[in-house]
């Protein structure tokens, strides 16, 4: 875009504004997140109007799913980043007495954040607080699948702050690449598992430490034992949020043979319930990104039996929410992270082993998720969490462990490494750096050669 610094104008600029030291003071970094709270007031209208028009999010949405997390982050750093920043004391080893220990807390640097058009601003801007709060300075890429989001940002920064401190660089996987080969103190991605391989083979040119939030197939358990009209009103509202295009969406259900009529139908009845008969025409039920996506994500209803829903528009890339069975293991829908408002179904019973050893075997076999999701008796659910791998996992309910940022949110395996929200951001972007401060009014002799008194260092030590 014309103006716009290059990858590495941007870098070398935000190189030289760092050398400067004038991030480094909590005075500073403060001062900074309130500019940043303060922009985020001013420009919410303009950033709900270019979420409605990239994704057709309603204004109630974009603020519970996207402003109002990223306006949470600030205010607890604004009230936590000294804290958090203040050097530590460690406990001595006898080898080091009578020095004393520290860990001091210094920003890794340079950073870069790149983001996915999923949530377009809670994914970009929640990174950048922890940056900001630790004291690096952050170049921001947001996707050019949300191009009017991605340009309110732009603009928001470029009024907020300075070039050197925080700049947006947009453009399009030719962009990322010119990124990628930068040599940033630490690289913050969000987005799929696939660029994130491209990710770390780049980062790994230059030893850049990175964070990964990546996705997966997040598996939805309903057991016998489940409220099942509960479990569909939460599920439901899971699997629509976004149109199902949450990183930690339950991707697949494994239900009980038991209750899986039941569930079927309570379903139904709930996605009526949250966005009336007419799904199409509800304010808050959210389109595919682009035509791609709702190409993709529609070929999937032709590898099952349509349960309920089914119906779609290319023209408004509208997808209803689909219950889907009989759906081969080996079809893309269960191997791909859907995405979408799809829903595949795997009926599991009681017969030749548990309930539970079938899902936490179908689990195990497959690449660990960003989310895990159980509906049923709390100790059968703590069982099974105990018996799987997964970033977070909630009880009878869905994603709303992404909703408490007192938590830390993040990945494992496949589906990411390393963890944001609140202190956590602060962490991410932060090195914990070791000293050692040794008095001169008396120095040990025994640590020195020829080793005198060997014996009883080795009794002390």
């Amino acid at each position: 875009m014309e103006g716009m610094l290059t990858p590495a104008q941007a870098f070398e600029l935000q190189k030289r504004f760092y050398a400067t030291g004038v991030t480094l003071p909590v005075a500073f970094r403060k001062a900074r997140l309130r500019d940043l709270l303060d922009a985020m007031k001013r420009w919410e209208g303009r950033i709900c109007e270019a979420l409605w028009t990239d994704l057709h999010k309603s204004g109630e949405e974009a603020y519970l799913t996207e402003t109002s997390i990223v306006v949470s982050e600030i205010k607890d750093a604004i009230r936590n980043v000294r804290r958090w920043s203040r050097r530590e004391m460690a406990l001595p080893s006898m080898s080091v007495l009578p020095a004393m220990s520290y860990v001091v807390k210094e920003p890794l640097g340079q950073s870069l954040i790149v983001s996915p058009w999923n949530y377009p601003i809670q994914l970009l801007l929640c990174p950048l607080v922890g940056a900001m709060a630790a004291g690096c300075t952050a170049i921001l890429k947001p996707s050019p699948y949300v191009p009017h989001v991605s340009q309110v940002v732009a603009d928001m920064v470029a009024e907020t702050f300075d070039s050197g401190y925080v700049t947006v660089v947009q453009g399009d996987r030719k962009v990322n690449a010119m990124l990628f080969d930068l040599p940033f103190d630490i690289i913050f991605y969000t987005g799929s598992p696939s660029v994130a391989h491209t990710v770390m083979e780049a980062a790994a040119r230059h030893l850049t430490p990175v964070v990964l939030e990546l996705g997966g197939k997040s598996p939805c358990i309903i057991d016998s034992t489940a409220d099942i009209d509960v479990a569909a009103r939460r599920i439901a509202w899971g699997k629509t949020l976004n149109s199902g295009q949450t990183c930690v969406a339950p991707d697949y259900i494994l239900i009980h043979a038991s209750v899986k009529d039941a569930f079927v139908e309570a379903f139904r009845k709930q996605v009526s319930s949250l966005h009336g008969d007419d799904v199409r025409q509800s304010r808050h039920y959210v389109r595919m990104v682009s035509d791609k996506a709702f190409s993709r994500v529609s070929s999937y209803l032709r590898q099952g039996r349509i349960l309920c829903g089914g119906r779609t528009d290319e023209r408004e890339r509208y997808i209803e929410p689909t219950l889907l069975d009989d759906v081969p293991l080996d079809a893309p829908v269960m191997n791909e992270e859907i995405f979408g408002p799809i829903f595949p179904i795997v009926t599991l019973d009681d017969e030749g082993g548990s309930f539970k050893d079938k899902v936490t075997d179908f689990v195990n076999s497959r690449p660990k998720p960003l989310a895990f999701y159980y509906y049923g008796k709390e100790s059968a659910g703590w069982d099974i969490i105990a018996r799987t791998s997964s970033g977070g996992a909630c009880i009878n309910d869905c994603v709303m462990h992404l909703a408490n940022t007192h938590l830390p949110f993040g990945g494992v395996g496949n589906s990411g490494m390393g963890r944001y929200h609140r202190r956590e951001s602060f962490e991410a972007f932060t090195h914990r750096r070791s000293v050692l401060v040794n008095p001169t009014w008396i120095d040990m002799p025994f640590r020195y050669m020829p080793y005198k008194m060997f014996s009883l260092v080795k009794r002390l030590v």
